[in-house]
Protein backbone atom coordinates (compact mmCIF):
# COMPACT_ATOMS: atom_id res chain seq x y z
CA UNK A 1 0.00 0.00 0.00
CA UNK A 2 1.34 3.40 -0.98
CA UNK A 3 1.15 6.80 0.65
CA UNK A 4 -0.69 9.76 -0.83
CA UNK A 5 0.74 13.25 -1.35
CA UNK A 6 -1.25 14.60 1.59
CA UNK A 7 0.57 12.16 3.89
CA UNK A 8 3.58 14.46 3.54
CA UNK A 9 1.94 17.89 3.67
CA UNK A 10 1.19 20.03 6.65
CA UNK A 11 1.59 23.12 8.78
CA UNK A 12 3.51 23.33 12.04
CA UNK A 13 1.32 24.55 14.90
CA UNK A 14 2.34 27.02 17.58
CA UNK A 15 2.78 26.04 21.18
CA UNK A 16 5.24 24.84 23.77
CA UNK A 17 5.05 21.10 24.52
CA UNK A 18 4.94 20.26 28.22
CA UNK A 19 5.35 16.47 28.17
CA UNK A 20 8.60 14.61 28.62
CA UNK A 21 10.61 11.83 27.01
CA UNK A 22 10.88 8.47 28.76
CA UNK A 23 12.30 5.07 27.93
CA UNK A 24 9.50 2.52 28.16
CA UNK A 25 10.47 -1.01 27.26
CA UNK A 26 13.75 0.49 26.03
CA UNK A 27 11.80 2.55 23.46
CA UNK A 28 11.82 6.36 23.44
CA UNK A 29 8.32 7.67 24.14
CA UNK A 30 6.78 11.10 24.48
CA UNK A 31 4.72 10.98 27.67
CA UNK A 32 2.06 13.46 28.80
CA UNK A 33 0.46 13.07 32.22
CA UNK A 34 -2.58 14.89 33.66
CA UNK A 35 -1.84 17.41 36.40
CA UNK A 36 -4.56 16.14 38.71
CA UNK A 37 -5.70 12.66 39.70
CA UNK A 38 -6.16 10.16 36.90
CA UNK A 39 -6.64 6.38 36.66
CA UNK A 40 -3.10 5.01 36.57
CA UNK A 41 -4.26 1.64 35.23
CA UNK A 42 -5.44 3.26 31.97
CA UNK A 43 -3.32 4.64 29.14
CA UNK A 44 -4.03 6.08 25.72
CA UNK A 45 -1.48 5.13 23.08
CA UNK A 46 -0.90 7.97 20.64
CA UNK A 47 0.15 6.36 17.36
CA UNK A 48 1.76 9.01 15.22
CA UNK A 49 1.73 9.87 11.58
CA UNK A 50 4.97 9.61 9.58
CA UNK A 51 6.41 12.67 11.34
CA UNK A 52 6.67 10.81 14.64
CA UNK A 53 6.44 11.98 18.25
CA UNK A 54 9.28 14.46 17.83
CA UNK A 55 6.93 16.58 15.66
CA UNK A 56 5.62 19.46 17.77
CA UNK A 57 2.07 19.07 16.47
CA UNK A 58 1.96 15.51 17.79
CA UNK A 59 3.41 16.56 21.12
CA UNK A 60 0.90 19.36 21.50
CA UNK A 61 -1.98 16.98 20.82
CA UNK A 62 -0.59 14.56 23.40
CA UNK A 63 -0.50 17.42 25.90
CA UNK A 64 -4.10 18.27 25.06
CA UNK A 65 -5.17 14.69 25.82
CA UNK A 66 -3.34 14.87 29.15
CA UNK A 67 -5.04 18.18 29.94
CA UNK A 68 -8.33 16.32 29.54
CA UNK A 69 -7.45 13.63 32.05
CA UNK A 70 -5.70 10.90 30.09
CA UNK A 71 -2.15 9.65 30.49
CA UNK A 72 -0.87 9.37 26.95
CA UNK A 73 2.14 7.58 25.51
CA UNK A 74 3.49 8.24 22.01
CA UNK A 75 6.07 5.55 21.17
CA UNK A 76 8.80 6.42 18.70
CA UNK A 77 8.34 3.40 16.48
CA UNK A 78 10.52 5.11 13.86
CA UNK A 79 13.62 4.87 16.08
CA UNK A 80 14.50 8.53 15.61
CA UNK A 81 14.03 8.40 11.84
CA UNK A 82 10.71 10.15 11.05
CA UNK A 83 9.94 11.93 7.80
CA UNK A 84 11.82 15.26 8.07
CA UNK A 85 9.72 18.39 8.44
CA UNK A 86 11.69 19.97 5.61
CA UNK A 87 9.36 18.06 3.30
CA UNK A 88 6.75 20.74 4.07
CA UNK A 89 8.86 23.19 2.07
CA UNK A 90 8.00 23.62 -1.58
CA UNK A 91 10.39 21.83 -3.88
CA UNK A 92 11.83 19.62 -1.14
CA UNK A 93 12.24 16.02 -2.31
CA UNK A 94 12.41 12.87 -0.24
CA UNK A 95 12.61 9.17 -1.10
CA UNK A 96 9.33 7.98 0.37
CA UNK A 97 9.77 4.37 -0.71
CA UNK A 98 13.22 4.09 0.83
CA UNK A 99 11.87 5.46 4.10
CA UNK A 100 8.91 3.09 4.02
CA UNK A 101 11.25 0.13 3.48
CA UNK A 102 12.98 1.02 6.76
CA UNK A 103 9.75 1.29 8.71
CA UNK A 104 7.52 -1.58 7.72
CA UNK A 105 5.56 -3.71 10.20
CA UNK A 106 8.56 -5.92 10.87
CA UNK A 107 10.51 -2.90 12.17
CA UNK A 108 7.80 -0.84 13.82
CA UNK A 109 5.39 -3.29 15.43
CA UNK A 110 8.00 -4.95 17.71
CA UNK A 111 8.83 -1.56 19.22
CA UNK A 112 5.17 -0.90 19.91
CA UNK A 113 4.80 -4.33 21.50
CA UNK A 114 7.78 -3.65 23.78
CA UNK A 115 6.10 -0.49 25.06
CA UNK A 116 2.79 -2.25 25.67
CA UNK A 117 4.48 -5.12 27.50
CA UNK A 118 6.37 -2.69 29.74
CA UNK A 119 3.20 -0.71 30.49
CA UNK A 120 1.38 -3.89 31.48
CA UNK A 121 4.25 -4.70 33.83
CA UNK A 122 3.75 -1.24 35.34
CA UNK A 123 0.12 -2.10 36.10
CA UNK A 124 -1.75 -0.74 33.08
CA UNK A 125 -4.87 -2.84 32.53
CA UNK A 126 -6.84 -0.93 29.91
CA UNK A 127 -5.55 0.63 26.71
CA UNK A 128 -7.12 3.11 24.37
CA UNK A 129 -5.39 4.00 21.12
CA UNK A 130 -5.70 7.00 18.84
CA UNK A 131 -3.99 6.69 15.47
CA UNK A 132 -3.41 9.32 12.82
CA UNK A 133 -2.66 8.41 9.19
CA UNK A 134 0.17 5.84 9.49
CA UNK A 135 -0.71 5.19 13.13
CA UNK A 136 -4.30 4.23 12.34
CA UNK A 137 -3.05 1.03 10.75
CA UNK A 138 -1.71 0.02 14.14
CA UNK A 139 -4.95 0.85 15.90
CA UNK A 140 -6.61 -1.74 13.69
CA UNK A 141 -3.80 -4.26 14.17
CA UNK A 142 -3.79 -3.88 17.95
CA UNK A 143 -7.57 -4.22 17.97
CA UNK A 144 -7.30 -7.36 15.84
CA UNK A 145 -4.92 -8.79 18.44
CA UNK A 146 -7.28 -7.78 21.29
CA UNK A 147 -4.62 -5.58 22.87
CA UNK A 148 -6.65 -2.37 23.08
CA UNK A 149 -10.07 -1.72 24.56
CA UNK A 150 -11.06 1.48 22.71
CA UNK A 151 -10.15 2.59 19.17
CA UNK A 152 -9.96 6.02 17.58
CA UNK A 153 -8.58 6.76 14.11
CA UNK A 154 -8.32 9.97 12.13
CA UNK A 155 -7.90 9.99 8.35
CA UNK A 156 -6.56 6.41 8.43
CA UNK A 157 -4.03 5.21 5.87
CA UNK A 158 -2.67 1.82 4.83
CA UNK A 159 -6.01 0.06 5.41
CA UNK A 160 -7.39 -2.60 3.08
CA UNK A 161 -10.96 -1.70 2.23
CA UNK A 162 -13.31 -3.46 2.83
CA UNK A 163 -11.25 -6.36 4.25
CA UNK A 164 -9.96 -4.60 7.36
CA UNK A 165 -13.35 -3.09 8.12
CA UNK A 166 -15.05 -6.47 7.79
CA UNK A 167 -12.43 -8.16 9.97
CA UNK A 168 -12.82 -5.48 12.63
CA UNK A 169 -16.60 -5.86 12.66
CA UNK A 170 -16.46 -9.64 12.93
CA UNK A 171 -13.58 -10.14 15.38
CA UNK A 172 -13.12 -7.02 17.54
CA UNK A 173 -15.02 -5.82 20.61
CA UNK A 174 -13.35 -2.41 20.96
CA UNK A 175 -15.68 0.56 20.23
CA UNK A 176 -14.53 2.41 17.09
CA UNK A 177 -14.53 6.13 16.30
CA UNK A 178 -13.44 7.25 12.82
CA UNK A 179 -12.70 10.92 12.18
CA UNK A 180 -13.03 11.37 8.42
CA UNK A 181 -13.01 14.23 5.94
CA UNK A 182 -13.92 15.37 2.44
CA UNK A 183 -10.66 14.98 0.53
CA UNK A 184 -8.80 11.84 1.49
CA UNK A 185 -7.17 9.53 -1.04
CA UNK A 186 -6.30 7.07 1.73
CA UNK A 187 -9.83 6.85 3.15
CA UNK A 188 -12.08 8.30 0.44
CA UNK A 189 -15.82 8.85 0.52
CA UNK A 190 -16.46 5.35 -0.83
CA UNK A 191 -14.48 3.82 2.04
CA UNK A 192 -16.33 6.01 4.51
CA UNK A 193 -19.65 4.83 3.11
CA UNK A 194 -18.47 1.21 3.33
CA UNK A 195 -17.58 1.71 6.99
CA UNK A 196 -21.07 3.04 7.69
CA UNK A 197 -22.56 0.11 5.80
CA UNK A 198 -20.58 -2.41 7.86
CA UNK A 199 -20.74 -0.77 11.30
CA UNK A 200 -23.64 1.67 11.18
CA UNK A 201 -27.25 1.47 12.30
CA UNK A 202 -26.16 -0.32 15.49
CA UNK A 203 -24.77 -3.29 13.56
CA UNK A 204 -21.55 -3.03 15.56
CA UNK A 205 -22.86 -3.40 19.10
CA UNK A 206 -19.67 -2.40 20.98
CA UNK A 207 -20.10 1.11 19.56
CA UNK A 208 -19.37 2.94 16.32
CA UNK A 209 -19.38 6.55 15.18
CA UNK A 210 -17.93 8.14 12.08
CA UNK A 211 -17.46 11.86 12.31
CA UNK A 212 -17.17 13.78 9.04
CA UNK A 213 -15.48 17.14 8.66
CA UNK A 214 -16.38 18.95 5.48
CA UNK A 215 -13.76 20.97 3.67
CA UNK A 216 -10.86 19.12 5.30
CA UNK A 217 -8.14 16.99 3.72
CA UNK A 218 -6.10 13.99 4.83
CA UNK A 219 -3.94 15.04 7.78
CA UNK A 220 -6.32 17.74 9.04
CA UNK A 221 -6.53 16.41 12.60
CA UNK A 222 -2.77 16.79 13.17
CA UNK A 223 -1.20 19.21 10.73
CA UNK A 224 -3.96 21.16 9.05
CA UNK A 225 -3.75 24.88 8.32
CA UNK A 226 -5.35 26.59 11.32
CA UNK A 227 -5.85 29.80 9.31
CA UNK A 228 -8.55 27.95 7.36
CA UNK A 229 -11.75 28.09 9.45
CA UNK A 230 -13.06 24.74 8.18
CA UNK A 231 -9.77 23.00 8.90
CA UNK A 232 -9.54 24.58 12.34
CA UNK A 233 -13.09 23.45 13.09
CA UNK A 234 -12.24 19.97 11.81
CA UNK A 235 -9.13 19.58 13.93
CA UNK A 236 -10.90 20.82 17.04
CA UNK A 237 -13.98 18.72 16.28
CA UNK A 238 -11.96 15.54 15.79
CA UNK A 239 -10.14 16.12 19.06
CA UNK A 240 -13.37 16.81 20.96
CA UNK A 241 -14.95 13.65 19.52
CA UNK A 242 -11.89 11.62 20.52
CA UNK A 243 -11.94 12.91 24.10
CA UNK A 244 -15.65 12.15 24.43
CA UNK A 245 -15.11 8.65 23.00
CA UNK A 246 -12.40 7.80 25.53
CA UNK A 247 -14.43 9.26 28.37
CA UNK A 248 -17.37 7.10 27.41
CA UNK A 249 -15.58 3.82 26.80
CA UNK A 250 -12.15 3.79 28.43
Amino acid sequence: MSFCDDCFKGVTHKGIPTGKWEKIGDVDCYVAIPKGDYPEDKVVLYLCDVFGPSFENNQLLCDDFANNGFKIIAPDYFSGDPIPLSIFEQGETFDRNAWKSRHGPEQTRPLLDKVITALKEQGVKRFGATGYCFGARYVFDLAFDHVIDVSVVAHPSQLKIPEDLEKYASTVKAPLLINSCTDDAQFPLEAQAKADEIFGNDKFTPGYVREYFEGCSHGFAVRGDMSNPKVKAGKEGAFKASIEWFRKYL
